[in-house]
């Protein structure tokens, strides 16, 4: 079960690596094809608070692949911390934003919660 929680936090953490790019360095060119709910109009004056946002989905990549390289025994405590960060976010985002975040973000971090405490 190890491998297979690795794996899904790894996957995980390149999602919000992803997102980073796009709300930071993107938001205008790709952002409207990935956020296709955002009018294209509020791409322009959003862009320092995107930036802002993709700092924080930065981190969690950060904490995502710290989880991954940490010694073996602060592996289960360092990915709980921050798969349980990522579901949080994303279950808050489908209850305010849109539901797909769910199954984007909340979900596959559950999945990873649960394949940690199975290891």
């Amino acid at each position: 079960m190890t491998l297979a929680a690795k794996a899904v936090i790894a996957l995980v953490a390149v999602l919000h690596l992803y997102v980073l790019w796009i709300e930071m360095f993107a938001w205008e060119s790709r952002g409207p094809k990935v956020f296709r709910m955002i009018p294209k109009d509020m791409f322009a004056p959003t862009k320092a608070m995107m930036a802002n946002q993709g700092l924080y989905n930065g981190f969690l990549a950060a904490g995502l692949i710290w989880a991954l390289v940490a010694a073996p025994d602060r592996f289960v405590s360092v990915a709980t911390f921050f798969l349980a960060c990522v579901a949080i976010a994303g279950i808050f985002g489908a209850m305010t934003a849109a539901r797909r975040i769910f199954y984007v973000q909340a979900l596959p971090a559950l999945v990873g919660l649960a394949l940690v405490w199975l290891g």
